[in-house]
């Protein structure tokens, strides 16, 4: 490791061990994906190597309109996402990376007008994959929407500058 990436490291350490700074990354990291704004994910918790979300219940969002469940592809989305971005805080220095295998067991349909929380959890590391589980209900973990299991590839450290940069507006 060369003095600049050790530097590097030392910085990102430094940065992540205050919670406000790791709920800003994790923000940024959801506000760095257009497809995460325009759903409207958002971030409640930030750990070391765990990652909570959510996405509030909205008609645009409804998959069957007879019932009113959310779509399936909301809750995927919801689940990749936050896996990806417990995968990206359990690495220090942070580490771009991508979704290699998304394995989804979808149990029921969310609740109509029920806002659905992720908790995912990066539980093992390689040099070159990210294993993470994560489960999705809509108020009680006990009762989850859907499980999932998934590896995402590693794609090399984040500069210290990631996250500063305004954000671009999407049109809604």
């Amino acid at each position: 490791m060369v003095l600049s990436e050790r530097v590097m490291a030392a910085g990102w350490r430094v940065l992540f061990r205050l919670p406000s700074v790791r709920r800003y990354f994790g923000r940024r990291f959801f506000d760095s994906i257009p497809h995460s704004r325009r759903l409207g994910l958002r971030v409640t918790d930030v750990g070391r190597g765990t990652f909570k979300a959510r996405i509030g219940y909205r008609d645009e969002l409804v998959g069957n309109p007879y019932q009113g469940h959310l779509h399936g592809g909301v809750v995927t989305t919801l689940i990749d996402q936050t896996s990806g971005a417990a995968a990206f805080f359990s690495l220090t220095p942070p580490e771009f990376v991508a979704t290699l295998d998304l394995r989804i067991d979808h149990l029921r349909p969310a609740a109509p007008g029920r806002t659905v929380h992720a908790r995912a959890q990066c539980y093992h590391l390689t040099r070159h994959v990210a294993f993470v589980r994560c489960c999705a209900h809509d108020g009680n973990p006990d009762d989850p929407v859907a499980t999932s299991i998934s590896a995402f590839m590693r794609n090399g450290s984040v500069p210290l500058r990631f996250g500063i940069r305004r954000r671009r507006k999407i049109n809604t």
